[in-house]
């Protein structure tokens, strides 16, 4: 964020109780303020913003045909964000398989640990989306849907053998999804950056 070092002024030529310039009439001086929002990213292109939902979309209803084949939920809110990242942004260290996937393992690790030290409360939920926060940064893996990952398992209390594989097998078809939809489309951005 940056300041100007002098405020810039307004004039407000009808005010009469202004002070007044011997070339014109009255003018009122206030400060600016500050700019203090940041700037939006441009606007995609159509045609790039179709192809990421679109496939976004496509991988998300992979896991949904998956999870109804084998009678298992494995679409999971974390794994639709880490969806959005992997095909909306995909060239940040967060949306990178090594994140994607061990993120989200850390985050299962964080919250089966928390789940079992301390129950399934909201309480427990927050400290172990802090706890998969600290393991994904040391990491060096950082992916916040895998802090929600964490919060899942506290308040749902998944069995493990179960939940870690269909967890990694999705994280694991995101990445692919990705890999295989950003050279679909001439001109995409590559996916990943970097896989480890």
């Amino acid at each position: 964020m940056s300041t100007d070092a002098v405020p810039r002024t307004e004039t407000d030529p009808t005010d009469s109780a202004a002070p007044t310039d011997s070339a014109g009439p009255a003018v009122l001086t206030r400060p600016r303020l500050p700019r203090i929002v940041g700037r939006a990213p441009a606007r995609p292109a159509p045609a790039a913003a179709f192809h990421s939902v679109t496939a976004a979309t496509a991988a998300l209803l992979g896991l949904v045909a998956i999870g109804a084949a084998i009678h298992e939920p494995v679409l999971i809110p974390p794994l639709a964000a880490s969806a959005a990242l992997v095909h909306c942004a995909p060239t940040l260290p967060l949306a990178q398989p090594r994140s994607v996937v061990v993120g989200h393992l850390l985050g299962a690790a964080a919250g089966y640990a928390v789940a079992t030290a301390a129950g399934g409360s909201t309480w427990a939920a927050a400290v172990a989306a802090g706890v998969a926060l600290a393991l994904t940064t040391l990491a060096r893996t950082p992916h916040s849907p895998a802090c929600a990952t964490a919060v899942v398992i506290v308040l749902q209390s998944p069995a493990p053998g179960r939940f870690v594989p269909l967890l990694f097998g999705a994280t694991i078809l995101l990445v692919l999804t990705a890999f295989t939809a950003s050279r679909i489309r001439r001109g995409a951005p590559k996916y990943p950056a970097y896989w480890w």
